[in-house]
């Protein structure tokens, strides 16, 4: 399963992660900026604390392998 992660700055200078499952690939990081962008300039997120997010730190893409084991 992979996961993009973005990765934003709280006013306190805390990251704050936003996970999306199954992003399309390959990333268009150009869209994934803008997109970014659009959602600091609408300030629809905020941190736990509460905090507005205030700058975009990255975005990373996050893959897991998961192996389940039958134990008897």
């Amino acid at each position: 399963m992979k996961t993009l992660e973005l990765q934003f700055l709280s006013e306190d200078q805390k990251t704050v992660h936003v996970a999306i499952d199954e992003p399309v690939e390959p990333v268009d990081t150009a869209k994934v900026k803008e997109a970014m962008t659009q959602m600091l300039a609408a300030q629809v997120l905020v941190s736990s604390a509460g905090m507005p997010l205030t700058s975009i730190k990255g975005a990373r893409l996050i893959e897991q392998n998961i192996t389940a084991y039958t134990l008897a």
